[in-house]
């Protein structure tokens, strides 16, 4: 059986690249992310099963916890921080767990991904259990910290769904769900946070944003439970406001400022009730714009 390329070999493709010219390291850089971009699509029929199990777990009062060491680990925390401006997703139930605490996030710490006691740990104190989600992140498949806080999750009854570039690697094989992007060498040896970085991102927001969709967080296409919280974001939520509904700006600014994110607006305009009759309906429903509008 033919070993799968680590995301640690060199690409002799790319041996002496320093001497070439500036445009051809430009096209070959480039190159290299549109590679990463085709890996991630082979997940499409894994992605699908993630999104549902997971939105199943999370639309019992879930969380998304998630696990990953240097490059894979910042990009978690990334994802996961993105998800209350998007989504309005409570902070305390997108929680980041990475390899050396918060500072490495800025600056590395030296064998911090070794460390195989931290994440289970840190597992322990938020108590997870069987109706979260565990999602861990990394490259090789095989990163110590990483692997020893999913199968603890796992021990635990929570969903595993590994995001790693290498099939047949101990977290893919430790998952539940295994979104893999098999990028193989980078073209620069080791340096994950090219190929296998970039498809590690894509499949990081077509999953979470694939759930908040699924949780109803999504209808016609627009964000509908983000919070306009500055200027820009205030004009976009009045801009789909008024394309829902069919509102003038000033009802839609009017409807935002009563109900303070654009779902209940649009309840509001459409329902043609007050701001705390539309927060109770949406309740009722779940949080369910469609199903309330129904």
């Amino acid at each position: 059986m033919t070993r799968p390329i680590s995301t640690e070999d060199a690409d002799p493709r790319y041996d002496g690249i320093e001497t070439w010219d500036t445009a051809a390291l430009a096209e070959a850089l480039l190159s290299t992310q549109r590679a990463a971009a085709e890996a991630a699509e082979a997940a499409a029929p894994n992605l699908a099963r993630a999104i549902n199990a997971a939105a199943e777990r999370l639309a019992r009062g879930g969380r998304l916890i998630y696990l990953g060491a240097g490059t894979s680990g910042r990009l978690a925390v990334l994802d996961a921080a993105e998800l209350k401006p998007t989504f309005d997703w409570p902070p305390p139930r997108a929680v980041a767990l990475m390899a050396g605490g918060e500072g490495a996030l800025i600056h590395a710490v030296e064998g911090a991904e070794d460390d195989t006691a931290a994440a289970p740990q840190a597992l322990d104190a938020l108590q997870v259990g069987p109706h979260d989600v565990a999602i861990a992140v990394a490259a090789s498949g095989r990163t110590p910290y990483t692997l020893a806080g999913l199968r603890h999750a796992q021990a635990r009854g929570a969903l595993a769904i590994a995001v790693t570039n290498v099939p047949g690697s101990p977290l893919a094989t430790q998952a539940e769900i295994a979104l893999i992007a098999a990028t193989g060498a980078e073209i620069i040896a080791g340096s994950t946070r090219m190929k296998a970085g970039t498809a590690q991102k894509i499949l990081l927001n077509c999953l979470s944003t694939g759930i908040m969709v699924r949780l109803g967080h999504v209808w016609r296409g627009r964000m509908v439970d983000m919070r306009p919280t500055n200027a820009k974001l205030r004009a976009r939520a009045e801009r789909m406001v008024t394309e829902l509904t069919g509102a003038t700006a000033a009802q839609a600014a009017a409807a935002l400022a009563e109900g303070g994110t654009t779902k209940c607006a649009v309840a509001m305009l459409l329902l043609g009730v007050d701001a705390g009759t539309a927060r109770a309906r949406l309740d009722a429903a779940g949080g369910i714009l469609a199903r309330v509008l129904d």
